[in-house]
């Protein structure tokens, strides 16, 4: 499922918990980690040695765990280049928060990432979660279904129940949405639970994480046409919970 990850690190502490993620997964995957640091064009960054010493020492704590590893060190725009990156690989983590995002928002590296990626985005904004028990949000468009199809796979690798989340003002509406999630676990033999909740989907994931103690969240990012996640959806979700979530594009 995870053969190859890429992890962005930028010397923050939530990117710090996405190498950690990554070591977690790649562990239960056998897979190959490619860590990237990106030198930023504009603004300040990191010297050179500076970001040298950081890869070096991500390359040897991978390999200390048994892994196998690459490094890359790049120079532009974060986003850009890590999107670009993580063409050649299954999924991309990084930290929610960069070294200098306010506490209460999501990372703008991040923000854009989940926008342009052509694969999954697993956002770590806490220590490293086993993600045994997951959930997805779910409202039935594509990008979720993406999501429900991926937590699928991964809920059937690790014997886990999934927990769909709906978010609706009308139950029999919200049960007809869900019914669509809940066929597709039944026909892969993956056990579930639905939640039909009120509010935004940020505060009905808190509340359903809060009550069953999910581990890992499964969502869709929501792009459109002019490129633009749905920020009530995947950038709210972000702000509500610090378990990992997976973003399909």
């Amino acid at each position: 499922m995870f053969t190859r990850m890429l992890v962005g690190l930028d010397g923050s502490p939530n990117a710090d918990e996405a190498l950690e993620q990554a070591v977690h997964l790649a562990q239960r995957f056998k897979a190959k980690i490619v860590v990237a640091h990106v030198q930023e064009t504009h603004g300040i960054g990191r010297r050179a040695s500076d970001s040298g010493d950081l890869l070096k020492r991500a390359e040897e704590r991978v390999r200390d765990a048994g892994l196998r590893v690459a490094t890359v060190q790049k120079s532009g725009h974060p986003d850009e280049e890590l999107a670009a990156l993580a063409r050649d690989v299954d999924t991309v983590l990084v930290g929610r928060r960069g070294r200098s995002s306010p506490a209460e928002v999501v990372g703008k590296t991040v923000a854009s990432l989940i926008r342009i990626a052509e694969r999954s985005v697993i956002v770590c904004a806490s220590k490293p979660s086993p993600m045994n028990t997951c959930a997805v949000a779910y409202d039935g468009r594509a990008t979720a279904q993406r999501a429900l199809e991926l937590v699928a796979r991964f809920s059937s690798v690790t014997h886990s129940t999934v927990h769909i989340i709906h978010t609706t003002i009308d139950p029999a509406m919200g049960t007809m949405v869900v019914g669509e999630a809940e066929a597709l676990l039944s026909l892969q033999g993956v056990a579930f639970v639905t939640h039909l909740e009120h509010g935004t989907p940020g505060e009905a994931v808190a509340r359903v994480i809060a009550r069953t103690q999910c581990d890992a969240l499964f969502a869709g990012a929501h792009v459109g046409e002019r490129q633009a996640v749905t920020v009530s959806h995947a950038e709210d979700i972000l702000l509500h919970t610090d378990i990992p979530v997976v973003i399909e594009p």
